[in-house]
């Protein structure tokens, strides 16, 4: 644990010291051959040549790997082109080894994300009486955040503080990093408080780690305290705003961030994006276009597709075949004319965002026809793509174009594994076709957490509660350990099935047992278990314990509620709060009318269409679409105008 190991420069000589135990090794002065090396090591960085198993065997043939320069050397070009298999096996081959030696091949296996080879060289290092250092460390505590491995992380830290290891910042912040990401936030709030001032970067780090935790008002006040904010602090507000349901105060921090003069990244342009899309706020979308044109990142085909998932989430699909046009699709070819993306999985993306946007927007038959045309123009579609496309379908509830995706996935011989197999069950559940996805979950040998979670959401949402409760306990009985997405699932199904007991019992064993935060959706689920329960006042107080009064949707569901059992006088209320967050949801104001309607208050009913009109709300009519044969057609309520009408009214009569 003691080492200390230095160099010593004479004359004309380099001798290497290791001070292990007070005994000293002296390696031979540098040898001719090792200059050679060293020479050949700067051509290979320089021009890409010899390859590295020629350098590795002239090392080992003439005993350049004696001298830890060269070695060490080697092994990071090993390293930096990912063959860590071979820098494992130089690694074992360089008879004395220090401690840049071995932080070099840690680091190596935590960028490839090996944390149990990481853990494992960090034992050995320490047994043969190497000493880590901070890049060391930093390297184990990122494979520590991404195991969730609390006690490990933990040990190793009480180890650097024995030992005195000086904790620089970068150091610093990944050991704030493991308590947070393992939801330890009494260390982490007790680290940042010893950090000094910390920088800019550990500050980040708590802002969205408040964020995460829902707590605003802390990660807002650290962030106007900000001496200086970067770009990085700016997405990690805005984005974390957006994630707590807080779109309007994140829209406020975005405008705040264009004023405040910083320049926006990739990162920030999809970020905004994103916001923009979930607000339907199109005329931001276009300011932000002509900011990505302005910046140069017009080329960038993940913005790209980015912005076609924007205009497509506002029903601009004109703009979005604007984008797209100029995206290529044979990369087979040469010379493909227009803009290109840096990567063809860019352009695959983007195109799959077209896909999802036509089905979006009920433009059924143009998304199947560009689904089509991706996969005859390329080799093969990426999974990531078929997911996209299979999520849009589930959400429309167009279940034939969902089963041509799973043909199109079974023809290609893609195995059904727990990533496709998890979107095929929450399409099927959602278009109605249980059984189908049951036949997927038992086609799975032993399913993972996501294969659980789609299958009990499924139960779920076809009002099987107690089937997927039944599931929910099958699968804790076989130690999956739940996720937030499943508990969203477990309360849905107690929520539709009536089950208020069982639901408050999970609410409670997510948070104290898993240690899971409630998020926007558990609590809404919650306050529709409670609502649909008649506990109206119960349903009331969790909205204002649980810091969501500032949701539309649980004013809805509450509005919803006192509908159903008819309690006129706190409608009246709720129907006030609910125009306060909603002032330009149409559905508000629709939901509101229904409900003084539907208890006779004829005047009320008037009043609330009236102010619906004077606010310029309007209501669009909704869509409904049915397949006939290979063709999906589109419709709104009463509409005889379609040229297939006869057809389409005869097939729905049977």
């Amino acid at each position: 644990m003691g080492l200390r190991s230095c160099s010593r420069i004479y004359a004309n000589h380099v001798y290497l010291v290791s001070v292990t135990n007070h005994h000293i090794t002296t390696t031979t002065p540098f040898h001719p051959h090792w200059r050679l090396s060293c020479s050949l090591l700067h051509s290979t960085i320089s021009n890409g040549s010899p390859p590295l198993g020629t350098l590795h065997a002239l090392f080992v043939k003439n005993g350049s790997l004696q001298n830890w320069n060269s070695a060490n050397h080697l092994l990071t070009l090993y390293v930096k082109s990912n063959n860590m298999g071979h820098g494992q096996k130089l690694f074992d081959e360089i008879p004395h080894k220090n401690t840049h030696t071995w932080t070099i091949l840690i680091s190596g296996f935590a960028r490839a994300g090996s944390s149990e080879m990481v853990f494992n060289l960090f034992r050995e290092m320490q047994a043969k009486g190497a000493c880590p250092n901070q890049y060391t460390l930093s390297s184990v505590f990122k494979c520590c955040s991404l195991d969730s491995n609390l006690q490990l992380g933990k040990g190793v830290h009480a180890w650097m503080l024995r030992n005195g290891v000086d904790v620089d910042v970068v150091l610093g912040n990944s050991v704030l990093d493991l308590y947070l990401k393992c939801k330890a936030f009494q260390y982490a709030e007790r680290l940042f408080e010893l950090m000094d001032e910390g920088d800019v970067v550990s500050r980040n780090i708590m802002i969205g780690a408040y964020l995460r935790v829902g707590d605003v008002k802390k990660s807002l006040d650290m962030f106007r305290s900000l001496p200086y904010k970067d770009v990085v602090s700016w997405n990690t507000i805005v984005d974390g705003l957006m994630q707590c349901g807080y779109e309007r105060r994140a829209l406020e921090q975005l405008y705040c961030m264009v004023e405040y003069g910083t320049e926006f990244s990739p990162v920030s342009f999809s970020i905004a994006l994103i916001l923009a899309s979930s607000l339907s706020h199109v005329e931001l979308g276009r300011q932000l276009h002509g900011m990505v044109l302005k910046c140069g990142f017009d080329s960038d085909g993940f913005i790209r597709s980015s912005l076609v998932e924007m205009y497509s989430k506002c029903g601009k699909m004109d703009k979005a075949s604007i984008i797209i046009r100029d995206v290529p699709l044979d990369f087979r070819g040469k010379g493909n004319v227009g803009v290109t993306c840096k990567e063809p999985k860019a352009a695959i993306v983007s195109w799959g965002s077209m896909v999802s946007g036509y089905v979006w927007n009920g433009k059924y038959e143009d998304g199947l026809k560009a689904f089509r045309l991706i996969v005859r123009e390329l080799v093969v579609v990426d999974i990531r793509t078929v997911t996209t496309v299979i999520s849009a379908c589930a959400n429309a509830g167009i279940l034939e174009f969902g089963r041509h995706i799973h043909a199109y996935v079974q023809k290609i011989g893609h195995r059904i594994d727990a990533y496709v197999g998890s979107s095929l069950i929450d399409m099927y559940s959602k278009c109605g076709s249980l059984d189908d996805a049951w036949m997927i979950f038992r086609q799975i040998n032993e399913p993972n957490v996501f294969l659980w979670t789609s299958m009990i959401s499924g139960c779920a949402l076809q009002g099987q509660g107690r089937q997927a409760i039944s599931l929910f306990e099958q699968m804790l009985n076989q130690g999956i350990m739940p996720n937030e997405v499943t508990f969203l699932g477990v309360l849905n199904a107690c929520s539709h099935a009536g089950l208020l007991d069982e639901g408050c019992r999970y609410f409670r064993m997510m948070k104290d047992t898993y240690c899971i935060n409630p998020g926007v959706e558990h609590c809404t689920s919650m306050v529709d278990l409670y609502g649909r329960a008649g506990c109206l006042t119960e349903t009331k107080n969790f909205i204002f314990e649980n810091g969501i009064s500032h949701l539309t949707s649980v004013w809805k569901s509450l509005l919803s509620s006192c509908r159903l059992h008819k309690n006129v006088e706190m409608g009246k209320w709720v129907s006030d709060m609910l125009l306060q967050v909603a002032s330009s949801d149409p559905g508000a104001y629709v939901l509101l009318s229904n409900m003084c309607a539907s208890n006779h208050r004829w005047d009320e009913a008037a009043r609330v269409r009236s102010l619906m009109h004077e606010r310029g709300v309007k209501k669009q009519p909704g869509q409904s679409w049915i397949q006939l044969k290979d063709e999906v057609h589109t419709f709104v309520m009463g509409d005889r105008s379609h040229h297939q009408d006869k057809e389409i009214y005869s097939y729905l009569d049977t």
